[in-house]
């Protein structure tokens, strides 16, 4: 597609399937952009300008030409058809785009990167620099409001904003794979309100039932409902692939789908553990559209994430966040069909590579999307050198304590989906269950806020601190937004209580909120912390502060919702039962047998693994074998040298000393 802009002209080489436009035609009229085009069935690509290596192109061509060109940081162009027409379009400068300022509802401690956290879980290379691409199958939902109540209109923003979202992540080496988008054109399936706490809770509330039909990772509520203040949009921080709160609120507050998609990428970056950004992070200028974890937006609409997003996501994967992100989704539910050439294995294709322009596998022809000439596979861990691997072969170790190893199977190029311990197991020696795959416990919180020598203060700070109710001590805040007294049993889910000498909090806007108790005539000392904020920014939702979902409180129970409840609801218990002493449940609820038992029950002799990751591989006899014989080999080699040795020592005569006499004087 070649647009003429007053000086600038551009080639944009967009991710086109071959002969898919082949007619359509252009012309210009300084400004102005005549567009024809047949009726095609998959609309949305991404690209970039000729010529120019750092620019990128976001593009639909549903319903006409719509999309956003960038040339450089602060030079960028908006394309969109001119009112009522789908044939005349209309370019012009992002920063012209109207955009309302709005502010993030999130309140939450602004994150480094925390070395301590790395001593403390063990230095390992993080999985996320092991895997070439991480796959995030999203949900969204819109309260049909807007669009002159035009379903099939709703429907393209909604796709076009998702089109936009993947173009973003995609500089994180993440994938945002759209697998449901639903309207409700008739009743709203949840109470959505100028609440922006309580809308969200109810949605999440709904998404659980959602869940049991409808398999996806996370799912975003867009409505045309005007939130309270400036807040534009509302999600649990460190929630991904969580069943309870991986998702958000965000409210439509521009015509233009790039307006929701800046919001919903900063929303859903919390879910993904990203913090709000703090000074000196972001390099591009306010002028320019600032950076997407910023906590307010204004105009131009941000689009770039930087290296403290970076280091925040990649600190959170390593620490087993994000589980159910190794897993490649079903192409089946991919929203828009199927398409040779979008990266995604899909029905009907041998592999995917990408567009010929991008597509380096040798495996793969990315013309047609078939193997070349004697491969057997082109993709995943368990293909080596275009060939498959053998079963058994470990595709992907086992990261954390509540982590499971996963095996290929010899017939798949592709490792099983991620697995891992099933929530309420113990870890930690009892200290504490698994959540997520994530072993959580209070010392490692307390390092991560205070650092090295860090440790969780006694339970009596805890009860006191919690019990004010107030932004210093409190279980978190009710649908309405206001703060939680703690009770007694709860307490230990509030403001986490630390003890440490260290002069400040690590984080460079947080302050220590320092107690003293005396009891029996001796000073208890609590420390917890706190981030300062305007009104406009208020609305806690999962304050860092705070102790984390999930982390045990107590024997059988554990922190949930700011609540210590007991961990019947993760029915762990039953479960593990049936692997009759022998085996795990994994978050599939099926037994992950040990080493010499075999799935599905672990009653029968057997490899190891489950029915989801794969068998392990069979121990060969051969080092065995290999061993006895070395240790006989040696054994022989001892005893010759020995009986040489000894044949040797008879041989060599003995030698004797002879003493002359002694001579005797004689007397003259």
């Amino acid at each position: 597609i070649v647009m003429a802009v007053g000086l600038w002209i551009f080639c944009l080489l967009a991710s086109f399937h071959s002969g898919i436009l082949c007619s359509t035609a252009l012309s210009f009229h300084k400004m102005l952009v005549v567009f024809y085009k047949n009726k095609i069935d998959n609309c949305f690509y991404h690209g970039r300008v000729r010529a120019i290596h750092e620019s990128s192109v976001v593009l639909s061509t549903c319903r006409g030409l719509r999309g956003l060109i960038v040339i450089s940081d602060n030079l960028s162009y908006i394309l969109e058809p001119l009112p009522d027409s789908q044939e005349h379009h209309f370019i012009y400068r992002s920063e012209h785009l109207k955009v309302p300022h709005g502010s993030c509802g999130s309140e939450h401690l602004e994150s480094k990167v925390i070395d301590w956290l790395a001593e403390l879980t063990g230095r390992t290379e993080p999985r996320y620099h092991r895997v070439s691409l991480i796959m995030a199958e999203f949900l969204f939902l819109f309260q049909f409001q807007k669009n002159k109540h035009d379903l099939q209109a709703t429907k393209n923003k909604l796709a076009e904003a998702a089109n936009y979202v993947d173009k973003f992540y995609r500089s994180l080496n993440i994938r945002i794979a759209l697998v449901g988008l639903e309207v409700w054109n008739d009743y709203n399936k949840c109470d959505i309100s100028e609440n922006p706490h309580s809308t969200l809770w109810s949605f999440l509330a709904w998404r659980r039932k959602l869940l049991i039909h409808k398999k996806h990772d996370n799912a975003q509520l867009i409505t045309g409902m005007s939130f309270h203040g400036t807040t534009i949009g509302l999600a649990p921080l460190m929630a991904m692939c969580s069943a309870y709160q991986s998702g958000g609120v965000n409210m439509d507050h521009s015509e233009n789908a790039i307006g929701v998609a800046a919001t919903m990428a900063h929303e859903i970056g919390h879910n993904f553990g990203m913090s709000h950004d703090s000074i000196g992070c972001c390099s591009t200028s306010p002028r320019d559209g600032g950076c997407i974890m910023a906590a307010a937006t204004g105009a131009p609409f941000p689009r770039v994430f930087n290296e403290c997003n970076r280091k925040e996501l990649e600190r959170y994967l390593q620490s087993g966040g994000g589980m159910c992100l190794y897993n490649m989704p079903d192409t089946r539910t991919i929203y828009g069909g199927r398409r040779c050439g979008n990266g995604y294995l899909e029905e009907g294709e041998e592999c995917d590579c990408g567009e010929a322009e991008e597509c380096h596998n040798p495996c793969c022809n990315a013309a047609n999307c078939t193997l070349k000439q004697g491969a057997e596979c082109a993709h995943g861990t368990c293909c080596h050198k275009c060939k498959l691997v053998s079963p058994g072969t470990l595709c992907r170790e086992q990261e954390r304590t509540c982590d499971l190893p996963e095996y290929c199977s010899g017939k798949s190029p592709f490792c099983p989906a991620n697995f891992y311990q099933m929530d309420g197991t113990p870890c930690e020696d009892g200290r504490a269950y698994c959540y997520n795959g994530m072993c959580l416990t209070y010392e490692q919180q307390c390092l991560q806020l205070w650092g090295y020598g860090a440790r969780p203060a006694p339970d009596l700070c805890f009860e006191k601190v919690n019990a004010a109710g107030d932004s210093y001590g409190n279980c978190g805040k009710d649908i309405s937004g206001n703060y939680r007294k703690c009770d007694t049993r709860s307490a230990k889910c509030g403001k986490i209580q630390c003890q440490s000498s260290a002069s400040k909090p690590l984080e460079s806007n947080a302050v220590a909120i320092d107690t003293t108790i005396k009891l029996n005539g001796r000073e208890i000392h609590c420390r917890g912390t706190h981030v300062y904020r305007n009104e406009e920014d208020e609305g806690d939702i999962l304050d860092p502060g705070l102790v984390m979902t999930g982390t045990k409180c107590g024997d059988s129970r554990v922190c949930f919702e700011g609540h210590c409840q007991n961990t019947s609801f993760f029915d762990s218990g039953h479960c593990g039962k049936k692997c009759n002493g022998h085996g795990i449940c994994n978050n599939n609820h099926n037994c992950h047998c040990f080493s010499g038992w075999a799935p599905p029950f672990c009653d029968k002799p057997g490899k190891g693994g489950s029915v989801d990751s794969g068998p392990m591989l069979e121990k060969s006899p051969i080092p065995i074998i290999i061993g006895v014989l070395v240790s006989i080999l040696l054994l022989t080699l001892i005893g010759i040298t020995f009986c040489c040795y000894k044949w040797r020592a008879k041989l060599v005569p003995v030698k004797k000393t002879i003493f002359a006499p002694k001579k005797t004087q004689q007397s003259r």
